[in-house]
């Protein structure tokens, strides 16, 4: 009976250790995820500020020809040089430290809690659900982060604000206004909460919404299926080969390749949402649904898919890297599970049978 006692408290304290642990593990992909999501960010923010400016221009500069990628390129760098390109960086980095947090801690937590509870359940619906479910809390914080981060992106410099602020005057009601020059992300935020409140920081949220929960359910699950398939390959082609596809490495090919298409697919609702965000107090579009059937209307589907190009471009490195770093802290540090307390515990097991057991 005592072998027996101490056989049960044994097991009963490793499979606590166990749940500590998990729950660790869990907290990390939170950490990871949002180191990987800031990062991304910072690094392609400079193409994330063209995108925006290609796609707000129906807003801001209204019956005049639109400028194309290399021409805004050029106009940003001549106006106020690299400074230009990274108006908003602080508001980006930060909603993406969210993000990638929530994204990528959630979708573990799911994973683990369909592996313990619905074993049954999985596959890439699964996938899907984590990672909309990821974003979704993770809106809370990114969606006012954007809408400051977009109202910086599309003023430039005082002058250039100056200049767009003057001609909208000339075709305004007297009561309205564009918004002002922001100098900073907290200042930015005061003067949104003052001017039109809540309202304002989570202006075009359901769009946001609309955009990210596909997004980021494509994205996960065509990361995870092309995992499927890249492992699918090897065992198929290579069975008795030594040769194993570093996990850094992979993240970065096919995170790549999962971010650009989820991208493409999605850039309609994201030029529905980047309108809705800047165009401030005066009212250009009432809704999703109205900016939808005024774009379609006006521009054809060429503006619905009005940034396409940079916003791939951003996406393509910006997945990569994301995903590239979260495999790397994976891999690197993340805790694995002792052999030799594992050995221990199963001779425990095996040496602690009771006599009518041994018999």
């Amino acid at each position: 009976m005592p072998d027996s006692v101490e056989a049960t408290s044994s097991s009963t304290l490793v499979s606590t250790n166990n749940s500590t642990h998990n729950h660790f593990f869990v907290w990390k992909e939170f950490v990871w995820g949002a180191i990987a999501g800031g990062f991304g960010e910072g690094m392609m923010h400079p193409i994330d500020t063209v995108k925006t400016r290609i796609q707000s221009q129906g807003v801001l500069i209204q019956g005049q020809s639109q400028k194309s990628i290399l021409q805004m390129v050029r106009a940003v760098w001549g106006a106020d040089g690299l400074r230009g390109f990274y108006r908003g960086v602080v508001p980006g980095v930060t909603g993406s430290l969210a993000t990638g947090a929530t994204y990528f801690g959630v979708i573990e937590s799911t994973k683990k809690w369909i592996e313990e509870t619905h074993p049954n359940l999985g596959g890439h619906w699964a996938h899907f659900i984590a990672g909309a479910v990821g974003d979704t809390l993770g809106s809370f914080i990114y969606v006012p982060c954007e809408v400051i981060k977009q109202r910086m992106q599309v003023q430039g410099t005082k002058k250039y604000w100056a200049s767009v602020v003057m001609k909208d005057a000339a075709h305004l009601k007297p009561d309205a206004s564009m918004y002002g020059y922001y100098s900073g992300m907290f200042q930015a935020g005061c003067s949104i909460w003052k001017d039109q409140g809540p309202k304002g920081l989570y202006a075009g949220y359901w769009s946001t919404l609309a955009r990210d929960v596909p997004f980021a359910g494509l994205m996960v699950t065509c990361y995870e299926a092309l995992k499927d398939v890249t492992e699918y390959a090897q065992q198929k082609w290579f069975p008795n080969s030594s040769f194993h596809v570093n996990s850094s490495f992979e993240g970065l090919v096919l995170g790549g390749v999962a971010g650009g298409v989820s991208a493409y697919l999605t850039t309609p609702l994201d030029v529905i949402k980047t309108r809705l965000q800047v165009q401030g107090t005066i009212v250009r579009y009432n809704g999703w649904l109205d900016a939808f059937r005024r774009i379609w209307m006006i521009e054809g589907p060429k503006g619905l898919f009005r940034g396409s190009i940079p916003r791939v471009i951003w996406y393509v490195p910006a997945s990569a890297l994301t995903f590239m770093a979260v495999e790397f802290l994976r891999d690197n540090f993340n805790e694995r599970p002792n052999t030799n307390e594992v050995k221990e515990v199963t001779s425990l097991s095996i040496e602690s049978k009771s006599p009518l057991q041994q018999g």
